[in-house]
């Protein structure tokens, strides 16, 4: 086990059956105020010294050209494989390029995500995320936590191509009006393209389980998904607080896009390291949710986001995640081979109650979620 594990072990955050620790009488998270007093940053941003520890130098992961893998090239796809291979059981962390991804629909998205995120709070607030929804936008998620806030602020969106081919748009129009029509529909088509990259990006992990190699992306076709813009203003005391907290994500696949100021970081072999952004490539990153699919065999990706002293940072997530109903197990071939089962049957819906619920996630989410889920099953 190594360190930061060691410590959430000893240290386990699992909260009581309630709306966990919600701060309804919190202000706003309003960073151009917040920037006018170097050196008082409010001690809801401080992070514990063990999560601020230095990184010691760039990861080293794979970057692996798909354009053999789009063509159809057998010996190609196999050498992508087995690099993603090689990623998924060390670290669960690797970069794609050659990925067939229009660049102009990705400059345009991060030039309507910058003009959100540089309006006035107010404008902001419009979209404000509701208690009951995971869908709009929230400032340091003042309204869940009220300790080792986050320093950045968010827009989320659901994606579900089953449910409505508009869905994106019409989410966006109807909290933002209709001058965000725009930014609606090319926010619907980068969830689209992203939706693409991610079953090409399950058959590869597939083959590299030595599973059928259309077993993912199947299970994948009829997803329910998240489109999270992430803005990290800068910050004049960057050394004591976060962008993102160490955590593994409970989805199943993550594709991020960062702009080309550095902030993202991986741990392993016990150490921070940091990641140098690519404009030509996309971060990809397992999570727990597929961890499980792969029963334990891939690792989620511990990770967490550092701020800048002095210029903004965005990134675009793409969070791939099952239908809400759909029952997440490893295939039988796997275990057959493996061995026996590490975690239960759940459905995606359960693991994101916890997660919105009970559980803030962090390395043991999963194991968390796990023991939770068996305590809530008659004997």
């Amino acid at each position: 086990m190594d360190s930061t594990a060691a410590a959430a072990a000893a240290s386990p955050t699992l909260l009581s059956p309630l709306p966990l620790d919600l701060n309804p009488s919190a202000a706003f998270f309003d960073p151009s105020s917040l920037q006018k007093q170097p050196g008082r940053i409010p001690r809801q941003f401080l992070w514990p010294q063990g999560d601020l520890e230095q990184t010691v130098g760039e990861l080293n992961e794979p970057v692996v050209d798909l354009s053999g893998v789009v063509a159809g090239e057998p010996g190609a796809t196999r050498r992508a494989a087995e690099m993603v291979r090689h990623a998924c059981l060390a670290h669960g962390f690797f970069q794609v390029i050659n990925h067939g991804i229009d660049p102009d629909l990705v400059a345009s998205a991060r030039l309507h995500v910058r003009d959100f995120f540089n309006r006035p709070l107010s404008h902001k607030l419009k979209a404000r995320k509701r208690p009951d929804s995971m869908w709009g936008y929230a400032g340091a998620h003042i309204e869940r936590f009220s300790s080792k806030l986050p320093w950045k602020e968010t827009l989320s969106l659901g994606y579900n191509q089953e449910a409505s081919p508009s869905i994106v748009v019409d989410y966006i129009t109807s909290v933002l009006g209709t001058e965000y029509e725009q930014a609606g529909w090319v926010y619907q088509r980068y969830c689209e393209a992203m939706k693409r990259l991610s079953l090409v990006i399950m058959e590869v992990l597939a083959i590299s389980l030595g599973v059928e190699r259309s077993y993912y992306k199947s299970f994948f076709e009829d997803s329910s998904s998240i489109m999270r813009c992430n803005y990290y203003p800068p910050c004049q005391d960057s050394d004591l607080t976060l962008g993102t907290g160490p955590h593994c994500d409970p989805t199943s696949l993550t594709i991020l896009h960062q702009n080309e100021v550095e902030g993202l970081e991986v741990f392993t072999n016990n150490k921070w390291h940091s990641i140098r952004p690519r404009p030509d490539a996309f971060v990809i990153n397992i999570g727990d949710t597929f961890m499980a699919l792969s029963n334990g065999r891939y690792r989620s990706c511990l990770h967490r986001a550092v701020v800048n002293r002095s210029r903004e940072r965005i990134s675009l997530a793409f969070f791939l995640c099952p239908r809400e109903d759909k029952v997440v197990r490893p295939p039988q071939d796997l275990l057959v081979r493996d061995g026996p089962r590490k975690y239960p049957d759940f459905t995606w819906s359960a693991l994101l109650e916890f997660t919105q619920k009970h559980y803030r996630a962090d390395i043991r989410t999963l194991q968390s979620f796990t023991k939770w889920l068996l305590s809530q099953q008659p004997n």
